[in-house]
């Protein structure tokens, strides 16, 4: 390295080596700290960014604005302003405090990201992508897109296991978005679909990543009528994902392979089925209430061990120490985006940006209706969710947004599932989109790209909770007068919807749509979508329509 990097490698030991010699003294004594700490904090804050410009140039500049709010928020007006803070108060809330540099954000990285790409990364040196992508060739390799969607399954099943989005894209997205990127996705499209699979299995039953329970002693319910109310947002949200990926491969001409070209089912179970064992390992760990942390350490353990059950695939000590050296490089970028969004969560925590957004709507919701009411609880319930893990997200957002829908008439348990849902999409929300930023690291892509496409397809999960606001037929058990009819026929129609509105936004259906068509599906998606006799009439007329136009005119 060149004498400057050798500098900054010499400082950043200094400073975070002094943070770990001194920091109980600290802590002890109420967080005081004198000059000479105060000109560490600021070196350690400045190589941080210079860490972040190197890894992802516009989240440094995205957490620059935040930080320079500190001090000029003050003379924003109303609200959103505040009266400002000194530079050592901001110091020290960024260095020396939990809710800065070393805060969730590291916490996370720290505990689940370096070990679970570590893990992928042994993972891959067994032959165990080989695996995923045989097996997956032989479920779905005919279709188009065949291991995007074995991705989302697999992604959906982890996040429900593990409640944490980002632990989630570090574990399955460094083995499903390099098969996603050698399919022919494009990398921002692999690394959006591994964040966006990743992020709903926290609101997806039967487990809902421990939420559930939660959400049922707020509510004083069994947790069956909670995970009952979940099925229908999380169908509907996978059922998106699953067409949007179906769709991209349509029109990126992505056939599947001929039959000829599809491996055995039983050949590849017979001589790669071995490599499953350190997955098997880790998620019965994690069943057994054994920290991530842990069932990580073990099935890293595993995936040597079971290598060596077949000669073809048993790791020699070079591909060992290949596979550390490479998650180890991994983890690092991927850390480092982590550490500089403490900087974001910081400034939110320091400022209480995110109360006086709570602040904000309880003086504007005042005799007005429910769905400018859940606007704004939406925008609330991202910006307290950022960076907060989905379980803690979920607490914080409740406790401030669910009396405000309640105030609304809203029933408590689509209050409830409203605010968990958006408090979960803040994992894909820009500009705080932690999970779009660490699938990005991974794939190699544009982090702002990545995360706005993955709003793009997430938008199911962002548009489901305003229809269930008002007629709760879509959280199944939660409208005492719905009949068993007439909820299925509001499942089958919103699912129909969700196709509708997939479809317009990707560009296709039956064949590549024109931009008329594609105006005219994103229209007729809300009218399936909301539960009623009128609109999905009118719905299924306009969208047979477009079908039959597909259907003659395509080739």
């Amino acid at each position: 390295p060149p004498v400057w990097d050798l500098v900054l490698i010499v400082l950043s030991v200094a400073c975070f080596g002094y943070l770990i010699l001194n920091y109980t003294r600290i802590a002890q004594t109420g967080g005081r700290v004198n000059r000479i700490e105060l000109v560490i904090a600021g070196v350690a804050l400045a190589l941080a960014f210079e860490a972040a410009r190197r890894a992802s140039g516009n989240l440094a500049v995205l957490a620059a604005v935040f930080l320079a709010y500190n001090w000029f928020g003050q003379f924003l007006p109303g609200k959103l302003g505040h009266n400002g803070f000194t530079l050592k108060r901001v110091l020290s809330t960024q260095f020396w405090g939990t809710q800065g540099l070393l805060g969730t954000g590291v916490g996370v990285s720290a505990t689940y990201i370096f070990l679970f790409v570590v893990f992928g990364a042994f993972l891959k040196y067994s032959g165990f992508s080989r695996f995923i992508n045989d097996f997956s060739l032989t479920l779905v390799g005919q279709t188009p897109g065949g291991p995007a969607k074995v991705a989302v399954l697999a992604s959906a099943l982890m996040g429900m296991i593990n409640g944490s989005a980002i632990a989630n894209v570090a574990t399955t997205g460094t083995i499903t978005i390099p098969l996603m990127k050698q399919t022919g996705y494009k990398k921002e499209f692999a690394g959006a679909v591994e964040a966006v699979a990743s992020t709903g299995g926290q609101f997806c039953p039967p487990i809902m990543g421990a939420v559930g329970f939660v959400m049922a002693e707020f509510l004083n319910l069994s947790y069956t009528y909670v995970m009952l109310a979940a099925v229908v947002p999380a169908l509907l949200y996978y059922l998106g994902l699953l067409f949007a990926v179906h769709f991209e491969a349509r029109r990126l001409g992505l056939s599947g392979l001929a039959k000829e070209n599809i491996p055995d089912a039983m050949k590849v179970l017979r001589e790669q089925g071995h490599l499953v064992i350190p997955l098997v390992v880790l998620i019965a760990l994690m069943f057994m209430g054994y920290t991530p942390l842990y069932a990580a350490v073990i099935a890293i353990a595993a995936t040597v061990a079971a290598s060596w059950l077949r000669k073809d695939t048993r790791m020699t000590w070079d591909k060992i120490v290949a596979a550390t050296v490479e998650g180890a490089r991994g983890a690092v970028s991927v850390g480092v985006c982590c550490i500089i969004i403490g900087v974001i969560i910081g400034t939110v925590t320091l400022t209480s940006l995110g109360l006086n957004m709570g602040y904000l709507i309880l003086s504007v919701v005042e005799n007005t209706n429910i769905y400018i009411t859940g606007l704004l609880v939406m925008i609330m319930s991202t910006i307290l969710g950022m960076g907060v893990p989905g379980v803690a997200a979920y607490v914080i957002v409740q406790a401030v947004a669910v009396p405000v829908l309640i105030e609304v008439n809203v029933l408590p348990i689509s209050a409830h599932m409203f605010c968990l849902i958006y408090a979960c999409l803040s994992n894909i929300t820009p500009p705080v989109a932690m999970s779009s930023y660490v699938a990005a690291g991974i794939a190699g892509s544009n982090q702002t790209k990545t995360g706005l496409l993955s709003v793009r397809l997430g938008l199911v999960g962002f548009l489901i909770p305003f229809f269930f606001l008002d007629n709760p037929v879509l959280l199944i058990g939660a409208d005492p007068d719905a009949t068993l009819a007439a909820s299925l026929w509001a499942v089958f129609t919103a699912c129909v919807g969700t196709v509708a509105l997939v479809g317009g936004l990707e560009g296709w259906l039956l064949r590549k749509a024109s931009w008329p068509e594609r105006a005219v599906l994103i229209a007729v998606a809300p009218l399936m979508l909301y539960p009623g006799p009128l609109t999905d009439a009118a719905g299924f007329a306009v969208l047979g329509a477009v079908a039959a136009l597909q259907y003659v005119t395509r080739r």
